[in-house]
């Protein structure tokens, strides 16, 4: 089973030491050109979008493996290791600010790997709707901030974002070949070691009935939709979603605005095809997309998900110094092992090239 999912690491402060993070960039780097020359670009898509390979890859670079620093750093590091040209791949994105780049980077991108304006579209439209899904259509109280998208020259993609609350940091993960629909199930597999107790999850199948009956709503127009929204019955649906609702996920869904009502006046001018569409246009947040779950539950009893969606190595040390600190003796000497592989490899010398193999040899302490 592909295990593409989420997972759950403790937030944690501080950064990797610039020493540090040079031999990750190397590593990292060396790492991904023996995966790119022994099994492909592809293969190396679906071995970044597995939360358990992704966690041992960060530990192999010097993390804690419960460290929520992983993805940030771990992702930077692919970023500068990777030389688009060389390696017919694209990490696009990142923290904060630089996450809000991702379109552009993919744009800039089109020329170097000759992709037409459709397959650039496309692969704009698949990072726009990860992002959305996760943080609108999975409610599950953490607040996206990092969104790395990598993309191969053939238009394959994989998403690694992150988002938080107040004490954990949450890990999405995405491969193109595993999305059937955006909408239902795109995670094919989950694993973390937190479970919230309550999440709104209109991915799930379990929520189809909501997710269709959602869109009929918004399709039957805004004055039927609006008779939902008056106080008197805002406040039985404020009370219902209260039973579901943790106290950590505060109940906003009725409180729509009035600018936030003309969002839905203009889904219905739209009228959307389907679920994917609706959740995808400008404006349809979460507190929306809420509204049409509660209010499709109560009055249809579509009654949509509320369990979370969610399910879980050392090699040289980890950058906090647990279980014990980096030594950078034995990390230099695994970047200088890959490096002699993949020359050797480029050299037809097999016997050098499968020193990678012999890895775990160097890398006890």
């Amino acid at each position: 089973m592909k295990r593409t999912g989420i997972v759950n690491l403790p937030l944690h402060g501080g950064k990797a030491p610039r020493w540090l993070f040079d031999r990750m960039v190397k590593l990292a780097g060396g790492i991904t050109e023996i995966l790119i020359y022994e099994y492909g670009q592809e293969e190396f898509l679906r071995r970044v979008s597995e939360p358990y390979w992704f966690q041992a890859f960060s530990c192999v670079l010097g993390f804690d493996w419960h460290s929520s620093g992983t993805t940030t750093t771990v992702c930077g590091a692919l970023k500068v290791a990777i030389d688009p040209e060389e390696y017919g791949l694209k990490v696009a994105g990142g923290k904060g600010r630089t996450s809000r780049r991702t379109l552009a980077e993919i744009e800039e991108t089109a020329d170097l790997f000759a992709l037409s304006t459709s397959e650039i579209e496309k692969l704009k439209y698949s990072s726009k709707m990860s992002a959305k899904v996760d943080n609108n259509c999975v409610q599950d109280g953490y607040q996206l901030y990092h969104h790395c998208f990598i993309f191969t020259e053939r238009g394959k993609w994989v998403v690694i974002q992150q988002g938080m609350n107040e004490q954990y940091a949450r890990r999405y993960h995405w491969l193109s070949d595993s999305v059937e629909s955006f909408v239902e199930e795109p995670h094919v597999g989950i694993c973390s070691d937190r479970r919230e107790e309550s999440v709104l999850d209109l991915t799930s199948r379990d929520s189809k009935n909501t997710r269709d009956v959602s869109l009929d709503l918004i399709r039957d127009g805004p004055e039927n939709l609006m008779k939902y929204l008056r106080p008197a019955k805002q406040k039985q649906l404020k009370e219902f979603a209260e039973l579901s609702m943790p106290a950590h996920h505060p109940i906003l869904a009725m409180d729509l605005s009035k600018r936030e009502r003309e969002v839905l006046k203009k889904a219905y001018e739209i009228q959307p095809d389907n679920y994917e569409e609706l959740v995808y246009l400008k404006g349809m947040g979460p507190k929306k997309i809420r509204a049409l779950a509660l209010i499709s539950d109560i009055i249809y009893g579509t009654n949509p998900s509320w369990k979370d969606p969610v399910k879980y190595s050392f090699a040289h040390g980890g950058k906090d110094g647990f279980p014990y600190p980096v030594n950078r003796e034995v990390y230099d000497t695994s970047i200088k092992t890959l490096e002699d592989a993949i020359e050797g490899a480029k050299l037809d010398d097999k016997d050098r090239y499968h020193a990678i193999k012999r890895l775990r040899d160097f890398c006890l302490v």
